[in-house]
This record gives structure tokens, sequence and C-alpha cells, in this order.
């Protein structure tokens, strides 16, 4: 009964976040709504990262709490939401392989706490099929992520211990190069006084190598955010099946190394892979306004950061002074501005432009400083409908967008692991 009334509440609260917007989508000789396609569609957000209960961080959302918190989940109609455990930069070395692995299992012992309290009607699905009878049973479906390599040390073998605990979507790098892998974002080293090259293994290392093929063959998925254009292509072109960018916008817009290529995208598209766009602000701001531009290195010129590092907001934790952070920070979030969902929809737009709609897709970076004015968390993902209708898509096409894209690239790595490929 418990879930029947959830999925009720689901419903109702989808309805009342498009109702206003009077959009309607012709279909046949029946008008179906945005809140119609929304409230059928699975709603999948491929990437957020865990927020672990007691020591929430300042990336959370404006009520200190997780903004993919099952009950805001429930409100906006998000029916699943990859939470990735994932660790930033940490030396490497083996206190900070320790230092690492002691985070991964706080964060998956946090999830085990969220999927434990019946009144979060949630459930930890470990296969597409798990997934889909989560979705008709009207409970939030949580699918684990991994972040950073680092995590794993140099042990390959561990990479089995994290898919046994239900790990699904597997991600090489974070900020800075590892073992495994090249970052696209090279990390300052204080001892060293200098930034890490632009390349250390010219993509991928034979520990990363072998990590994709240990990944394809136990059937997990291969996500290339985070990685360097030379890793992305290598594992596009290694992996056995369709991989992801699971939080990645288009460089032709926005021209941050966080975002992909339009090689990139075009090779992801040709393997069937979906690229997965974020509302953060970051991703999403006009590169080709000089004034803008102009203004960003102004600001971190001022802050006494590398001026052209292809991100805003990147290297703020190189200032020590606490006062001094917060102020670049604000200085660049003001140049900014809020961000707005029409930014979002402009990026994914372009990918389904570019490569078909069957490879667009929606990861949030939920409870690490993303959200845009009218998707600021779970319980908003309804205007990414509205905005989607308003731009022409179909109810099949936005189907695909919010998680049948993403289901079907899970069944294939679930095939080849099978060997039903």
């Amino acid at each position: 009964m418990g879930g029947v009334v959830m999925n009720a509440n689901r419903i109702l609260a989808s309805a009342l976040l498009l109702a206003m917007a009077g959009v309607v989508f012709a279909a046949g000789n029946n008008e179906r709504t945005a809140a119609d396609i929304h409230r059928d569609a699975l709603v999948l957000d491929a990437h957020a990262d865990i927020e672990i209960p007691g020591s929430e961080t300042r990336y959370a959302g404006d009520d200190g709490r997780s903004q993919v918190a099952p009950d805001k989940m429930q409100r906006g109609g998000t029916d699943a939401v990859v939470m990735a455990i994932g660790v930033g930069p940490m030396p490497r070395n083996a206190e900070g392989y320790a230092a690492a692995r002691k985070r991964a299992e706080e964060e998956l012992t946090a999830i085990g706490t969220i999927v434990a309290d019946p009144a979060n009607n949630a459930v930890l699905v470990r296969s597409a099929d798990e997934l889909v009878a989560a979705h008709k049973a009207g409970k939030s479906a949580l699918v684990l992520g991994f972040q950073n390599a680092l995590i794993l040390g140099e042990d390959i073998e561990a990479i089995d211990y994290f898919f046994d605990a239900g790990v699904r979507v597997f991600a090489l790098t974070h900020m800075g190069h590892n073992d495994f892998a090249d970052s696209s974002r090279p990390l300052f080293i204080a001892e060293k006084g200098t930034h890490e090259p632009e390349e250390e293994h010219g993509g991928l290392s034979d520990l990363g190598r072998a990590a994709v093929a240990r990944i394809n063959t136990l059937g997990g998925v291969m996500d290339v955010s985070q990685l360097s254009k030379a890793a992305t292509l290598e594992v596009v072109a290694l992996s056995a099946t369709p991989v992801i960018a699971s939080h990645s916008n288009v460089r032709a817009l926005s021209d941050v190394s966080r975002n992909l290529s339009d090689e990139e995208i075009d090779r992801i598209a040709e393997k069937g892979g979906v690229v997965h766009v974020a509302p953060f602000r970051g991703y999403l701001f006009d590169s080709t306004d000089e004034e803008l531009v102009r203004d960003i290195r102004a600001a971190r010129k001022a802050a006494n950061l590398k001026e052209d590092y292809l991100y805003p907001f990147e290297l703020y934790w190189e200032i020590d002074d606490p006062v001094a952070q917060r102020a670049f920070l604000d200085a660049v979030s003001g140049l900014l501005g809020p961000g707005d969902v029409a930014d979002m929809l402009t990026h994914m737009d372009y990918i389904a432009k570019r490569v078909g709609a069957d490879h667009v897709g929606v990861g949030t970076d939920f409870n690490h400083g993303s959200g845009v004015e009218q998707y600021g968390d779970a319980s908003e993902s309804a205007s990414v409908t509205s905005g989607l209708v308003d731009l022409g898509y179909s109810e099949a096409q936005i189907r695909k967008i919010w998680g049948e894209n993403f289901l079907r690239v899970l069944r294939a790595a679930e095939a080849h692991a099978a060997g039903d490929d």
C-alpha cells in the first residue's frame, strides 16, 4: 500500500509541476500533456554525488539536504538516480589510496541506510530489469556508480568488489590524473609548485585498459565523464559495449575542459552510447561572449589563479584563505548568473541535432554545485520535460532521453557479460 500511495503522490506532484505550463503534445487523436509524458516516462538522472548524513557538504540543497533525497525525487517524478561512489583528489600513495577507499565505503553505507528506511520507498537496483520493475512499482530506484579509480589504488581486482556491491556505472577519473587514466582537469601539485602535465599516460595506462576489459566482462557500463579527450576516445574504441558520459556538456557551446568536443560526441554516438547533460552553470555559460570571458579572466587573475584554465570556478581550492576563496566563488557566480534550464536544453538540443535523440540523456551532478533556475534539484525534473515538448520533441524521443537510452546501454553491457551480444 505504501508504494501505491507514494506513486499517487508522485503522479500528483508531476501534474502540479506542469499544469500551469499548459503544454500539450498531440498523439494521434489524443492530447498528451507534458505532465502525462513525465508521469509515464522512466525519468533517470545518470549522475549525482552521495551526501553522507551528518557530514553534508556546501553543495547540498538550500535546505542542507541532498538534492536527490527520495522525497525530492518523488515530488518531481524523478524515478531513478545513479549515485556515484566517488572521491576527489588525494595523494597517489598508500595513505591516499586508503583514505579514498574509506570514503568509498562510507558512501556505500550511506546508500544502504537510505534503502533500509521504509519511509524512503527506495530500492537499490542491479539490472535493467530491476530498474524497470522499480519504476512500475512506484519506487525510487538507486543505481550505484563509481568515480575515480584512485579508490582502487592499483588493484584491478577491486573492481569486482564494487560490482558485487551493486556498482553498474564506472568512471575512471575525477579531478587529476591517476594510475589508470588522464583527467580532463590536471591538478596543481602543491609540493612541486606546478600543475600536472596535460597528459600523463596519453589517454589510458595499461591499468586503465585492463580496467575497461574487466568492467566489460562483468557487465558494467563505462562512463567517460571527467576523462581527457584522448582517454575518452580510447575508452570508446576499446569498450566492447556502448559507453556513456554521465554528466558532460557541449564544448562547442561552452569551451571548458570538462565538456565534450564534437569528435567525442560523434564517437560516443557511433558506438551506441549516450551523452547526459548537466544543469551546471560552469558547463553551460556562453564562451563566445567575449565580455563575459574577459570578466571571468579578470576575476581569476585577481584571485591569483591561472587565467586561462578552461573552467570558470576551477582551482578555487588553491586559495588558502576561506574568505578570499568565498569572494572568488561569489564573483564568478555573479558573472555567470543563476543559469536556466533553457541553457541546459540548448546543449541537449545541440547533441540531438548532431547525432540524434537516441544519444541524449540527463545527468545532473546534483550535490556537487549543480542546479539552475527551474531545475535546482530532483523535485523540478518536470521542467526539462516541459522544455523538450516546447522544442518539438515527440513523446517517444522524450522517453528515450529520460531513461530508455540509458536502459539500452545497460542492457547491452548485460548482454555482453552473458555472452548474448
